[in-house]
This record gives C-alpha cells, sequence and structure tokens, in this order.
C-alpha cells in the first residue's frame, strides 16, 4: 500500500498506518507528505525521511509518485460559494479544495480525512454536505463516523470526524460503523478519592451526575485555562496548547497539594505517540500535540481499509 500525506504535521497518520500495516503483516510505503509548519517538520523529519511537497495550495497533483491511499486532516474553513452545486469549485478557496483537485487528479483507490467533530454542524450542515457531494462527485463512496480517542486506548475525550472513501465500483471497506471496545478509559481510573471528575465541565452540571463528580476550579471562569482536574479522569481534548499563551490552555491536574500542567511527554502519551516524539520548546511541543491526530484512531480506521487492500 502506497500512500500520500497532507497536512501530515508531526506524523500521527504515518505512525498509525505503520502500526496497522505491521497488525496485518503487510507493509505500507509513504510516497511523499506536505507540511508548512518549521516546528512540526522539524518534529516529522527526526522519525521520517519523506519528501515534503510543502504548500498544499502549490502542489501540482502530476509531480506526485503513483499511490493508493490519500490521508490527512484538513483545516475547516467556510466555503465561499459552497451550496452552488459545482462539484469540487464549490470549495475553492479552502484546503479541502486541494485535496479534492489531487483525488480528482490521480483517483487513489482510497483516502482517509479527519476533521473536528464540528465539522458535521459548520454552517448549519453545509459545509459538510459539499463536502460529502464533491467526494461523490469525484466518484467516491464515502462513509463516515465520530470517533472519540478515549474509546481506542487513550484516556483523552477527543470527538473527531472520519471520512473513509474507496473509489465506485471497488470493494467497500469495512470500517462503519465502529465497535464501541471495551476501554478502560471509558470511566474513571482507581483513585482513593469518594468522588472523582469523570467528563469534567465547569461547575460540575452534567445531565444529572453532579453528585458523582468533583471540580476544582482556580478562579470562578469558565475556560479551559482555570480548571482543575482529577487525574483518575479522562482529559479533556488536548488543544493546541497556547502557542500564544505559554501552554495556559494545557490541562491542569492536582498531585497532592501541588497543582501542575500536564507535560509535554504527557500530551504526547494522550495522543498515542511514543515518550520525546515531539522536539522544540514545551510550547511548540504543545502545539503539535493538539494539531495531531491520535495515533490509536488511525490505526484501528487504517487496519480496516488496508485489510480490504491486503490480497
Amino acid at each position: 500500500m502506497r500512500y500520500f500525506s497532507m497536512f501530515s504535521g508531526i506524523g500521527g497518520f504515518e505512525l498509525g498506518i505503520e502500526q496497522a500495516a505491521a497488525d496485518l503483516g503487510m507493509t505500507a510505503e509513504c510516497v511523499g507528505y506536505s507540511e508548512i509548519d518549521k516546528h512540526a517538520i522539524a518534529t516529522y523529519e527526526e522519525h521520517f525521511t519523506h519528501d515534503n511537497y510543502g504548500d498544499a495550495t502549490l502542489i501540482n497533483p502530476h509531480t506526485l509518485p503513483e499511490f493508493d491511499l490519500l490521508v490527512g486532516g484538513f483545516p475547516c474553513q467556510a466555503f465561499s460559494i459552497g451550496g452552488k452545486r459545482l462539484g469540487f469549485e464549490d470549495t475553492r478557496g479552502t484546503l479541502f479544495f486541494d485535496i479534492a483537485r489531487i483525488l480528482d487528479a490521480r483517483q487513489p483507490r482510497f483516502f482517509i480525512l479527519e476533521n473536528v467533530k464540528g465539522l458535521i454542524s459548520h454552517d448549519k450542515g453545509k459545509t459538510f454536505r459539499t463536502i460529502l457531494r464533491t467526494l461523490d462527485g469525484l466518484g467516491y463512496d464515502v462513509q463516515w463516523q465520530v470517533l472519540n480517542s478515549k474509546d481506542y486506548g487513550v484516556p483523552q475525550s477527543r470527538e473527531r470526524v472520519y471520512l473513509v472513501g474507496n473509489l465506485g465500483g471497488t470493494p467497500r471497506p469495512k470500517v462503519f460503523p465502529s465497535p464501541r471496545p471495551s476501554n478502560p478509559y471509558s470511566t474513571v481510573g482507581l483513585t482513593t478519592e469518594p468522588a472523582v471528575a469523570r467528563t469534567l465541565t465547569a461547575g460540575g452540571h452534567s445531565g444529572g451526575n453532579h453528585s458523582g463528580m468533583t471540580i476544582l476550579e482556580l478562579t470562578g471562569q469558565r475556560s479551559q485555562s482555570q480548571r482543575l482536574y482529577d487525574p483518575a479522569g479522562l482529559s479533556p481534548t488536548i488543544s493546541t496548547g497556547g502557542a500564544s499563551t505559554g501552554g495556559a490552555e494545557v490541562p491542569k491536574i492536582s498531585v497532592g497539594s501541588q497543582i501542575r500542567r500536564l507535560t509535554p511527554i504527557e500530551c504526547e502519551r494522550l495522543q498515542g505517540f511514543p515518550d520525546e516524539w515531539t522536539i522544540g520548546s514545551d510550547t511548540q511541543r504543545y502545539k503539535q500535540c493538539g494539531n495531531a491526530v491520535t495515533v490509536n484512531v488511525v490505526r484501528y480506521v487504517a487496519g480496516r481499509v488496508l485489510a480490504e487492500a491486503t490480497p
């Protein structure tokens, strides 16, 4: 299986695909990637030697090597002329357009795309409908589902929508609906405290579960930076960590009488990466983790796609 990676960040798709291929006793070759953030590139090149095709908007698809699978977690943007039913022209001016034009030109057998859950409801659903219509117009049979990282072996509640496509007329990989695997991180871990936080919200109000929850706030504010989480619970979604706030948005936990934020290594673990995967300042490492895909989830999705491609 040869694949091309777009908006590659620190290589979460690459690592997940490697693991999935190893699970199946096969190999997967990355023929190139596309990334422009210099800090993410530094981390990526610490682990991989693939050619960087740079800015996705400038890629000439006809210069790319042959590949069977396109993967990428693309930024969500408003579509300037969405809804006019002009095929992928509806997406011009967005980064999804560059995925669409490469799919159009190269027609790989499969794709795997990842985005925030909010993509589904963005612009009252118009954005997502335009994406699905565009992919259908390019000849792909598309399936999708919102997956939560906590169901795939990491203690982080992180919901992301995954779209999987196969060219019309080819076998459809059995990816979704995804089974809900038994996972110790779906509930709170062991603790000596009589009540601990499950899915924490400011004030503890969560569908009648207030009595079974504990939350401390550093101030009366409702922002992520002002909350304190129990280390036995699930982590909230790891964000970019505050490239402009010095890590202020990184979740904070209480350890004995001390309060501290999660370390970059802990954030790597929450995303399924090996320790010390990221390089650079702590601020940049937090950002890299926040922008990454969860490796464990990619491992599952890619594994289902690769299984279909196995002879």
